[in-house]
């Protein structure tokens, strides 16, 4: 069985799909007709009802920003021992 390809979504659309369940149409219904996972439907349902936004960044927990904000700060301390190991090595020379 092939794998269904990756569709992407106006946040208009997201919206109207929010709107429809919130209106009363059932998840299983509005999923049928729009040819949509039930995830998906879940997620923009609970995105729309905690910030109001459907970016990913704007729906991110405390607990993940501080997760990327640590890798950030990670990444950048790892090339500073890189350089002074380089620099170390230049000194060691002369």
């Amino acid at each position: 069985m092939p794998k269904k390809q990756r569709r992407t979504f106006t946040t208009e659309f997201k919206k109207q799909m929010v709107q429809l369940y919130e209106n009363g149409k059932t998840r299983a219904t509005i999923v049928e007709e729009y040819d949509l996972t039930a995830s998906a439907l879940d997620r923009w349902i609970s995105q729309a009802q905690t910030t109001g936004s459907f970016k990913e960044k704007d729906n991110r927990s405390l607990e993940e920003e501080e997760l990327i904000a640590l890798r950030k700060e990670n990444q950048c301390l790892k090339m500073e021992v890189d350089i002074l190991k380089q620099a170390a090595l230049i000194m060691g020379r002369k």
